[in-house]
């Protein structure tokens, strides 16, 4: 057996059986095997980036890796941004991609790049085939090291000269080493001994609690202690949205959102996470001299990477909760009731419940108020969302990148486990589109419907293809509000800080001119779809798209900040 019929061989003995890619002459040998193993199933995209972010919604919907197949040098250049999404999320992508031949490297031809260099910064591990013999052994090493806690992308070329050889090796399963490990329960004790004197702990999730199965454990620590919860910057469901335990999130933009809630606590315990993920941290000490801080994480380079630790553990997050939980329980009953009285204080003033966003997001108390005038009132996303929540199966995933609009969808489409809802993260646009046509390949039996906005899907707009070609029956909604409204809402804090007043938005965050018609993009790229722009048709449209078995987009045209008279740089001048 050749090497290009062994690679794909040893991929299905791992149960990998899903390819997603963009082809290359330099890969057309196992591209061409793919015709004699039926079994791996090719899902064609259009460019690399859309392949990786496929894949990363594959990867995420399963907890399982998943395969991507990029072209040489450009192709690995396209995949760099959203292999950089996948390594800060923790998704299990295998990257296999093509070269010339060894014997071609020192012609320095066409094409020719130092491929394994390039990768190194987005990847877990990079690497080249340089013998034949040692093909499937570097393919499996390639699948355990993404598969091992923490998780993350991998890169390995595979030069066509070592595909075309006669392969000896013996194919089994890669193994993937088990983490499922825990601190004694006497380690613990100094944990149990910081909760017992804590008055107003918080919890700090990341995403290796969903990776490590740990929601559960945490939803039930987080209610015996009655401490707060803050998503870290998650792109996972680590705790409930609908729980009134849960705050939100820490600051991702800016350490000035988070540093209240860090100065608020005298005990901090961070599961899955890095303290503390944000684009301008704060640079000082976040936390008060007397707080103490619990940090858990298969990732050892998060710990006490940027502040103090006190207790620190390098194991899944889900295994040391599960073996804190007994000893927690142990506690006296005076504590208890007096954390039970803490949980109930924090429920009453959660955020969940005691929150603006039906106001922000125009959700009027009766959707079929027949005051609203269809032909006058601005669109804005809140009615769509939670009436298309009243309408969508219960089990409906979510891949939700549509950011400035994330809060009804959070709030009508709440994820209550992992994998319920998938959000973007790494700071790349483009991932809801091709992680919802991931998501929906790896879960067939459940409704899948993807957001994002005008910047977004315009990134990756043409994954609308892959979709209509193999009948991915994702649904996708656009949430135009014709501008990239996060940054008008970035500088508004840029402006603030420098006490700046007064002035317009840049135009180069404006996107109203020409009016980007994607309800007709779609259609051009094989996908129905239609366009809605007041109260008036939202029933009709979320009917047609959820009835309709196939992929399917709606445009929603949402009021906006935008000046078109105002754009006014054109070619010439």
């Amino acid at each position: 057996m050749r090497g290009h019929e062994a690679i794909l061989r040893q991929f299905l003995a791992n149960g990998i059986d899903h390819m997603f890619g963009n082809p290359g002459t330099v890969e057309q040998g196992f591209l061409d095997a793919l015709s004699d193993v039926p079994e791996m199933k090719y899902i064609l995209t259009l460019q690399e980036s859309i392949a990786v972010l496929c894949a990363d919604g594959y990867a995420r919907s399963r907890f399982k890796p998943a395969l991507v197949q990029i072209h040489s040098s450009p192709g690995l250049g396209n995949a760099i941004g959203n292999l950089y999404q996948a390594m800060k999320g923790q998704a299990p992508l295998v990257v296999i991609g093509g070269d010339a031949g060894i014997k071609y490297q020192a012609m320095d031809a066409q094409m020719a790049a130092d491929l394994v260099a390039m990768a190194e910064p987005v990847t877990k591990w990079s690497a080249m085939v340089q013998h034949p013999s040692s093909l499937l052994r570097m393919l499996r090493r390639a699948i355990k090291i993404a598969c091992t806690p923490p998780c993350g992308p991998v890169y390995l070329c595979l030069p066509e000269d070592m595909l075309d050889s006669e392969i000896t090796e013996t194919i089994f399963p890669a193994h993937i080493p088990s983490y499922d490990t825990s601190p004694t329960e006497a380690d613990l004790q100094q944990v149990v001994d910081l909760i017992k004197i804590s008055n107003n702990p918080i919890i700090l999730a990341g995403d290796g609690v969903a990776w490590t199965h740990g929601v559960d454990q945490l939803v039930e620590l987080a209610e015996i202690l009655g401490a707060k919860v803050y998503s870290a910057d998650g792109g996972e469901i680590n705790f409930p949205d609908d729980h009134l335990l849960n705050y939100g999130s820490t600051g991702h933009m800016f350490g000035s959102a988070s540093l209240p809630i860090t100065k608020s606590c005298d005990l901090c315990i961070a599961l899955g996470c890095y303290l503390l993920p944000e684009v301008f941290p704060d640079l000082g000490d976040i936390f008060n001299d007397d707080a103490k801080i619990v940090h858990i994480d298969t990732n050892v380079n998060n710990i006490a990477k940027n502040h103090r630790v006190d207790i620190s553990y390098v194991a899944r997050p889900g295994s040391v909760i599960k073996t804190l939980l007994p000893l927690v329980k142990a506690l006296p009953g005076e504590w208890h009731d007096s954390s039970q009285i803490r949980r109930k204080t924090y429920e009453s003033e959660s955020p969940v419940v005691n929150n603006s966003v039906d106001e922000l997001y125009g959700i009027p108390e009766d959707l079929n108020n027949p005051k609203i005038d269809g032909k006058t009132v601005l669109m804005r996303s809140g009615p769509f969302i939670k009436r298309l929540s009243e309408k969508a199966p219960k089990d409906t995933i979510i891949f939700d990148e549509a950011l400035t609009n994330s809060p009804p969808v959070s709030k009508y489409f709440p994820g209550r486990k992992a994998g319920d809802r998938m959000m973007t993260r790494g700071g790349s646009l483009g991932t809801g589109f091709p992680g919802g046509i991931g998501a929906k390949l790896a879960q067939p039996d459940r409704c899948v419907i993807a957001f994002s906005g005008d910047g977004g899907s315009m990134y990756t707009i043409q994954t609308l293809w892959t979709a209509a070609r193999h009948g991915v029956n994702t649904k996708f909604v656009v949430c135009q509000n014709r501008s990239y409204r996060l940054l008008q809402a970035n500088i508004k804090q840029f402006w603030k800080e420098r006490g700046i007043e007064g002035r317009d938005f840049p135009l180069a965050f404006d996107l109203s001119t020409p009016q980007v018609a994607f309800h007709e993009i779609a259609k051009g790229l094989g996908v129905k779809a239609e366009s809605v722009s007041t109260p008036d048709q939202i029933d009709g449209a979320i009917d047609r798209m959820l009835d309709h078995n196939g992929p399917y987009l709606i445009n929603l045209v949402l009021a906006g900040d935008v000046h078109p008279e105002l754009v006014g740089v054109h070619c010439g001048q």
